[in-house]
């Protein structure tokens, strides 16, 4: 990947719906060539999928939440790994260091729909300490990983 790529990359993450046109503009290369590029940095897994970035609290979603949860053995995590990608709720799930295994985020409606989902993760077997945390606000929250 070269500094065009970058620039390219860069480009997408401000507006993954930017034309092709746009973009071959931006880094003064041919619209055949922006594509060739796309499609090699989609082959290569340097771009996942394009996706909108939506507003929780437009949708109903008012607090956010990490869960920080401990296993007595590590022999049930294939079975919790389905359960957080199957939970709508659950955002992201870090299997972790230090004193807990996993950090769960959870985009929800409010403490009672929290709640419902901390007692199912609390009632899977193995499960043997979580510590909860409540985002009062959001200072900063960047979806992009390379530098505007």
């Amino acid at each position: 990947m070269d500094d065009t790529d970058k620039r390219i990359l860069k480009k997408l993450q401000q507006n993954a719906r930017v034309t092709l046109s746009e973009l071959a503009g931006d880094v003064s290369l041919s619209v055949p060539a922006v594509s060739e590029r796309l499609k090699k940095l989609e082959q290569s897994g340097v771009i996942r999928q394009y996706t909108a970035i939506l507003n929780p609290q437009e949708l109903g979603k008012e607090l956010v939440a990490h869960i920080f949860l401990r296993f007595d053995t590590p022999k049930n995590s294939d079975r919790f790994a389905e359960l957080v990608k199957n939970e709508g709720e659950v955002t992201a799930c870090y299997y972790i260091t230090g004193d807990f295994d996993y950090l769960i985020k959870v985009v929800t409606e409010n403490t009672t729909t929290l709640a419902r989902l901390l007692a199912r993760i609390k009632n899977f077997p193995g499960v043997v300490k979580t510590q909860t945390i409540i985002v009062l606000s959001t200072i900063s929250e960047k979806p992009s990983i390379l530098p505007e």
